[in-house]
């Protein structure tokens, strides 16, 4: 299984201690992938999915919640993949106003084209509780979060900017930063950032999942900076050397062209040093000075003699 099936089938089990949170719940399912449909003065429900956790999820909290009919068939999708639907529809054939009062606590509206919204997204929530039902919800029916060992990315998927906004606002008021773009005339939900995806499973209940999610992150983590710093001394390493192999050119080129006796006694015996040690840092250099000269010193003197190699090069035969 994936990491986001794993993270499903643990919401699966997870309920909400108040009528109310399994209320919002329930209003996020039927919200986001479900469907009016209205005839010979009958409301019908229908949810479809392709996950059964969410088709079993949605039995459950109608059943729990409402003493209302709920039939589920299955079928095969026309697509290539084939996957099977889960199709459940929530009907009561001898009343309307039933299904109007579910519609109603569930503060939800729908237009002539089966489409719904939420009607009045604050008066849904009773307290935090609701709030976080209703991401847990959301996430069953139109989320998904990507293996941590690959990338930090969790979405939700709706289908229009309403729904897109409500949730949103929600999302965000537990100081989530969520950001939505459109993809495939679909309203996208993304949050990047590995700490706000894990504050956001510990909102929804998937406690396991944030373990599991954490231990990964905490791994990358280290990972991470222990490469850093392996690129970061390597690349020291690459500059010092490369300092070093053009100090002993210079020196060389003064000692075979001009004489290391005529520079100055500091300089001379700084040269005198490093062609002794070439793999010597500049403290070391420094140490092996009489009286010990500091890096800085060292650095200094060192550019010097660059300078003079360079005057010889240049052809002026003098020291300036």
């Amino acid at each position: 299984m994936s990491f986001s099936s794993n993270v499903k089938s643990e919401l699966l089990h997870c309920f909400g201690e108040e009528p109310h949170c399994s209320i919002s719940e329930m209003t996020a399912i039927i919200n986001l992938c479900g469907q009016i449909i209205e005839k010979d003065n009958k409301i019908c429900i229908k949810i479809q999915t392709e996950n059964v956790t969410v088709a079993r999820k949605f039995f459950t909290l109608i059943k729990k919640n409402f003493n209302i009919e709920c039939s589920i068939t299955v079928r095969r999708s026309s697509q290539l993949k084939k996957n099977r639907i889960y199709v459940l529809s929530v009907g009561d054939k001898s009343r309307r106003e039933s299904m109007l009062k579910l519609l109603e606590t569930c503060s939800l509206a729908y237009g002539n084209n089966g489409g719904l919204k939420l009607n009045n997204i604050k008066g849904l929530f009773y307290d935090v509780c609701c709030k976080k039902a209703y991401i847990r919800g959301a996430f069953l029916s139109s989320g998904s979060v990507n293996d941590p060992e690959k990338t930090y990315h969790m979405e939700f998927v709706v289908q229009d900017e309403y729904n897109c906004r409500d949730l949103m606002e929600v999302i965000n008021s537990f100081g989530i930063d969520s950001k939505s773009i459109i993809r495939k005339e679909h309203y996208v939900i993304y949050i990047k950032e590995g700490e706000q995806i894990s504050d956001l499973l510990n909102i929804m209940g998937a406690h396991v999942a944030l373990m599991n999610f954490e231990n990964i992150r905490i791994l990358k983590d280290m990972r991470n900076n222990v490469n850093r710093k392996v690129n970061c001394e390597t690349a020291n390493l690459s500059k010092t050397i490369t300092a070093a192999v053009k100090q002993i050119e210079d020196i060389e080129f003064i000692r075979d062209n001009y004489g290391l006796k005529k520079l100055p006694p500091a300089l001379c015996a700084t040269a005198m040093a490093r062609l002794d040690f070439p793999d010597a840092s500049l403290k070391e250099l420094g140490a092996m000075m009489r009286p010990p000269v500091g890096k800085s010193g060292i650095n200094h003197r060192l550019h010097k003699i660059s300078e003079i190699a360079q005057q010889l090069i240049e052809g002026n035969g003098m020291i300036k």
